[in-house]
């Protein structure tokens, strides 16, 4: 988990690690593979093959259905594709699986409430199983309880895929979920008292 204030620099830190933007300087390496030395192309494939992604604002297709939604990332993920056999069925349970009903899967996203369309955004970050999900703040708007149940339902599937997740957040009670927590106060006090 990246835990800092706004303005940290964390989403920042996010952008680099999905190869979204360069570093001017250093090396960033995500899964073995130095982002920097990838073409354009090449990195945005590489991020759709192994970077599932859980924007803020979800950024669903509003005008696609939740299966439409859930299955975008395989249309640009070749390998991630072959890793499943039948992608309508595969989104179905994904969706089963985060407590989203059946009937939802042909509904428009546009009509989902905020707590479905989290929902969605996480099964589309998990088809085809990449070997990371990133999470930038998804769960900010979220009250205590409802923060509680959908970290759970993420927990519980990261976990079946066997998928790492790197989370953001300025909220340091979830701090105690996960495995390891940095701090962005910390690296940015490290680097001034480098200097």
């Amino acid at each position: 988990m990246l835990l800092g204030e706004s303005g940290s620099g964390k989403s920042t830190l996010l952008s680099l690690i999905c190869g979204t933007i360069l570093a001017n300087t250093g090396t960033v390496s995500v899964a073995g593979t130095d982002l920097a030395t990838l073409p354009g192309g090449a990195r945005d494939r590489f991020r759709a093959e192994c970077v599932g992604m859980i924007f803020q604002q979800f950024n669903l297709l509003t005008f696609g259905t939740v299966v439409d939604n859930i299955l975008l990332p395989l249309r640009f993920a070749p390998e991630r594709r072959k890793r499943v056999s039948d992608p309508t069925i595969k989104a179905a349970a994904l969706c089963k699986a985060l407590g989203l009903s059946e009937d939802l899967i042909r509904a428009k996203a546009a009509n989902l409430s905020v707590g479905q369309q989290q929902r969605v955004a996480v099964a589309r970050a998990l088809i085809g199983r990449p070997p990371i999900v990133v999470a930038d703040e998804p769960t900010s708007s979220l009250d205590a309880t409802s923060q509680t149940a959908f970290l759970d339902l993420l927990f519980d599937q990261v976990q079946s895929h066997g998928t790492t997740l790197l989370m953001v957040s300025h909220d340091p009670r979830l701090a105690e979920r996960f495995d390891r927590v940095i701090r962005m106060e910390d690296i940015a006090m490290t680097e001034r008292q480098a200097c």
